[in-house]
């Protein structure tokens, strides 16, 4: 097996680079979840992070908090399922070219494909 050191590094420096781009774009990127037909909505941005929640005025009783309670927690869940989604999908557009092919290796947990 040949190594080419200085290829190898200016391989990982460029996929640093691809990847820090992607992270910017991912910040800039957001999804919107809703459930319960729009009544309580969610946006998130492609980093992870909620950006904002709301609901809908005729949801608010104060005898159906816990109702309440169920739509946020699976509005906030399925935004930040989009979000890890979107994640996924551009940073492995991002690194897709610069990684070989290795059966078995899995990169999923990471962000990569």
């Amino acid at each position: 097996m040949n190594l080419n050191i200085p290829e190898m590094l200016a391989k990982v420096k460029e996929m640093q680079e691809r990847m820090g781009e992607a992270h910017e774009r991912l910040r800039a990127m957001e999804v919107t979840a809703e459930v319960g037909g729009g009544m309580v909505k969610v946006r998130a941005n492609g980093k992870q992070e909620l950006l904002s929640i709301s609901i809908e005025p005729g949801v608010v009783n104060p005898n159906e908090i816990a109702m309440l309670e169920d739509l946020v927690l699976a509005a906030v869940n399925r935004a930040l399922e989009q979000s890890r989604e979107l994640a996924a999908r551009e940073l492995g557009s991002a690194t897709n070219s610069m990684l070989p092919s290795i059966p078995g290796l899995d990169l999923g947990s990471l962000g990569l494909r």
